[in-house]
């Protein structure tokens, strides 16, 4: 089988193309790791099922908490905490990384006790398709808080490397903040970091690729998650994905995470396996590095198919291994 396969990502060699997606847990507390997190993941790794475990995305700070039970990489604190997952997941025989993320107007006054925050003044549906956009307007950051940002994305990477993990995932999907960057539905803004060119929507990432990097070195693992395609009239395409890839990819990155982006992490009316392979096809025939694709994947047999087809050199399953702990254990 094909998903059997070792593939090398980076530095790394990964022991399959099977991938644990970045799904919320909702087991911590005030962003700290409990034993039901842990036991989350011991469920969840046991065996070595997966050749990478991406691990929930984490605040980078506390005004981009995405909800109350969301894991925090934004406090010295937290290392330890953070180190305990990546111990249960190495132990269980895969390479773990961290997803770090803010959630921009996503994020709301009654956990964060702040005003949210954004590229411009618009609130969008943030994480998940049905929820509702946040009522309280974002205040558009200021290009020094956009770099005040910046720097607490690096230190929750350097976090990270303190916890023991072999790499980050930088999390620019699903209409948080940095996809309201990315997405010319959101990204009104005027300036250097501008919704007009593609070099402003991607402006902020490249100075987070080339930070993040300095932070974690050249041997550790970078993937970086991009809400590809909004699939609305005036938002992202797939042929910007595929700009913004090649450059993300010149910039540092070793993998490309393909999903939604306004989206968020569903496609109204497509519910087969693969359903964002459009995209990761067309990034993956313009890419030299790995190309990894989440998305309504239910049975090892539907990976297989999507690799077949060359939709992508990795997949992910997010919801299916959430619901039900044991999946993929054939894959042992």
């Amino acid at each position: 089988m094909l998903i059997k396969d070792k593939i090398k990502v980076g530095s790394f060699e990964l022991r399959n193309r099977m991938v644990k997606a970045p799904i919320h847990s909702e087991t911590c507390v005030d962003g700290k790791v409990t034993p039901e997190t842990e036991q989350h993941y011991e469920e969840r790794t046991k065996g070595g099922r997966f050749g990478l475990v991406v691990v929930e995305h984490s605040f980078v700070r506390k005004d981009g908490m995405a909800s109350p039970t969301q894991l925090s990489s934004s406090r010295d604190s937290d290392i330890d905490g953070l180190k305990r997952i990546c111990d249960i997941i190495h132990k269980n025989g895969s390479t773990a990384i961290l997803q770090i993320s803010h959630a921009g107007c996503g994020a709301s006054r009654d956990f964060t006790g702040e005003q949210p925050v954004s590229s411009s003044n618009i609130s969008v549906t943030c994480g998940w398709p049905n929820a509702k956009p946040n009522p309280e307007k974002p205040k558009p950051l200021t290009v020094n808080e956009i770099h005040d940002l910046e720097e607490a994305y690096f230190r929750a990477a350097e976090r990270a490397m303190k916890a023991g993990y072999d790499g980050i995932n930088l999390h620019s999907a699903h209409a948080y903040l940095l996809d309201q960057f990315f997405s010319p539905l959101i990204n009104k803004r005027t300036d250097a970091y501008n919704g007009y060119t593609l070099e402003g929507r991607t402006r902020i990432h490249m100075e987070l690729i080339k930070g993040i990097r300095q932070v974690i070195g050249d041997k550790s693992l970078f993937a970086l998650r991009l809400g590809g395609c909004d699939y609305t009239v005036g938002g992202t395409t797939i042929e910007e994905a595929v700009w913004a890839c090649r450059r993300f990819e010149e910039a540092g990155v070793d993998l490309l995470d393909i999903s939604g982006g306004t989206c968020c992490y569903a496609r109204k009316g497509h519910n087969y396996p693969g359903y964002f392979g459009d995209i990761s096809e067309a990034v993956k025939k313009e890419v030299h590095i790995p190309v990894l694709l989440t998305g309504g994947v239910r049975t090892v047999q539907d990976a297989e198919m999507l690799l077949k087809e060359e939709k992508a050199d990795m997949i992910g399953v997010g919801r299916i291994i959430t619901a039900k702990p044991d999946w993929g254990m054939e894959l042992i």
